[in-house]
């Protein structure tokens, strides 16, 4: 494996190796990165990917917060945005251009004190916009790439490339992207809204959140897509699982599809209480429910 100091240079971003990740993720679990880099800015970015050998493995983390990550630790580098590349603007054709470091929640209230609506659902969303991108993340109806006009990807060479949003194929929790590519930036196409109004609905959608959802313990949000025509939290709580536990980690009381970290658990702990869960709704609903989350890094079960 290759070493910081031996391999890249004349980075500005920071590169920590053999970091834990486990204050990278929401979760709060996870082992380390073998080389874990946190990128200046989208030049930084590009001159890092440029010098880093093909034969290292590549790993993107945002927020953490749709990711698990196990308790061995990811093998090779892995790029962490959340905190670095957060520049917001307006692009001179009038879209609003965000980085994917930025928080989705960040956004959405940068755009309503803009004046500008369409996104306020994206408050609920608790990941960076590089996340939401990737996975047409969305919450009370909305998705991400409804207002999407077009993305900024890098790739393994450190190459920058704008995109149109008809490039990509699109669905629920899913976006067609070529290996070796990934999103830094989009650019919204948003209407003239009320300021007033869409804070107003902002504060609302996370009164709404909070209410419903565990915010107050490490989680990663949804755990389950939605199954067509049905819901994922529903299925389980009515299989009685709610309150479940094992070892630290246990299925919230107050939303069942949301595994929380209550006492110290461990990735393997979460991992094998969504296998149960898993298990438990196919075997009383027939239901097979596919996680959300991804899985990273090597498991010490």
């Amino acid at each position: 494996m290759l070493t910081a100091e031996q391999s890249i240079q004349s980075i500005s971003g920071k590169i920590l190796p053999n970091e834990s990740l486990a204050r990278y993720t929401t979760w709060r679990v996870g082992g380390p990165a073998e080389l874990l880099y946190l990128p200046a800015h989208l030049e930084d970015l590009s001159l890092f990917l440029q010098q880093l050998p093909h034969h290292v493995p590549l790993t993107w983390i945002g927020l953490g917060s749709n990711v698990l990550i196990r308790d061995g630790g990811i093998h090779g580098a892995v790029i962490v945005t959340q905190g670095c590349l957060q520049t917001i603007s307006m692009t001179e054709t009038g879209l609003l251009r965000a980085e994917a470091g930025v928080a989705a929640a960040k956004l959405s209230r940068f755009a309503a004190r803009q004046g500008l609506t369409d996104i306020e659902f994206m408050a609920g969303i608790p990941g960076t916009v590089g996340g939401a991108l990737a996975m047409n993340a969305g919450c009370y109806g909305r998705e991400t790439w409804e207002s999407i006009r077009y993305v900024e990807t890098i790739n393994r060479l450190g190459q920058i490339r704008l995109r149109s949003a008809d490039e990509f194929t699109t669905g629920y929790r899913f976006v067609s992207l070529p290996d070796d590519e990934w999103f830094v930036a989009g650019h919204f196409v948003l209407s003239k809204g009320d300021r007033e109004k869409s804070l107003a609905d902002i504060k609302s959608l996370l009164e709404k959140r909070n209410a419903s959802q565990p915010t107050s313990f490490p989680n990663c949000g949804s755990v389950f897509r939605n199954p067509d025509g049905d819901y994922a939290g529903r299925l389980i709580e009515l299989c009685d699982l709610k309150n479940m536990r094992i070892g630290g980690a246990a299925i919230s009381e107050k939303h069942a599809n949301f595994i929380i970290n209550v006492q110290e658990a461990t990735a393997s702990d979460i991992e094998k209480l969504i296998e149960h869960i898993k298990q438990i709704v196919f075997q009383r609903c027939g239901v097979t429910l596919v996680p959300e989350v991804r899985m990273l890094g090597v498991s010490t079960r």
